[in-house]
């Protein structure tokens, strides 16, 4: 993989894994176009280093936006896009919003699909060209609390795979990475509370970053990082009986931290 050659269009950029990945790709002096709806914290990020991050504001709730970032993308002749952006809550689905449901379908399903659609002309214009779609570990493993985000990780895991079979006689190349647990704001303290009374092992957004940088540029085509994250979801997927135990002896601890 050739960093210095690379134009990336990520989103989700001023979250906690899209920070730790501007900052991890700087070095590698990657073209970065930064995505997010918060102006002020974007042109903090530009002034890291002006000549290869470009700030660019808008809400991805917005259908216009797609229109705007695939012109942007065409412009600057982009030839990755990393959907980083993303929302999490632990919550009790029969009490979760409506508002809030619709939201996550929003963020975490549509605008990646959306915006991938509107940038595929581009991509495929370029000799080598890649969609990194960021999932989760819950994209593969159902888990309390968690319903509407894991079916929205199962959402995207789902079009990863799908995209990445209709191109596969192109030049783009769609991967899809699976962190675990990860300590970002996203992830509300009853969340590590929940964690931490589990087991379950948090990275730091820098770690993340360096696992997708890593993967990436390996072109796996789905990760999932850490272990034994890895074990949990080809549990999953061969005796998911098993994991149903498993998770139905945690329920005790897991409704003391569920809201």
């Amino acid at each position: 993989m050739q960093w210095s050659e690379r134009v990336i269009l990520l989103t989700g950029a001023t979250g906690g894994i899209g920070r730790a990945l501007v900052d991890a790709l700087l070095p590698l002096k990657a073209q970065l176009l930064v995505v997010g709806r918060n102006g002020e914290q974007l042109q903090r990020l530009s002034q890291l280093c002006p000549k290869y991050i470009m700030p660019v504001q808008l809400d991805l709730s917005d259908s216009d936006s797609y229109t705007t970032l695939a012109e942007i993308a065409e412009h600057h002749q982009v030839d990755m896009l990393i959907n980083a952006a993303g929302l999490n809550s632990l919550v009790d689905f029969e009490q979760q919003s409506a508002d809030d449901i619709q939201q996550m379908l929003q963020t975490n399903v549509l605008a990646p699909m959306l915006l991938t659609q509107q940038l595929l002309p581009t991509l495929k214009r370029q000799s080598r060209a890649w969609v990194i779609n960021l999932g989760s570990t819950l994209g593969a493993i159902g888990h309390p609390g968690y319903v509407s985000y894991c079916s929205t990780k199962f959402a995207l895991r789902g079009f990863s795979q799908s995209l990445r079979r209709e191109l596969a006689d192109t030049s783009v190349r769609v991967l899809y990475i699976a962190p675990r647990a990860v300590q970002t704001r996203m992830n509300s303290g009853a969340a590590k509370d929940m964690n931490q009374r589990l087991g379950n092992t948090m990275d730091t957004p820098e770690q993340v970053a360096q696992h997708i940088i890593k993967a990436i540029a390996s072109e796996q085509d789905d990760t999932v990082i850490g272990w034994p994250e890895r074990l949990f979801v080809r549990l999953n997927g061969l005796f998911p009986a098993l994991v149903d135990k498993a998770l139905r002896r945690q329920l005790p601890v897991i409704r003391q931290f569920v809201r």
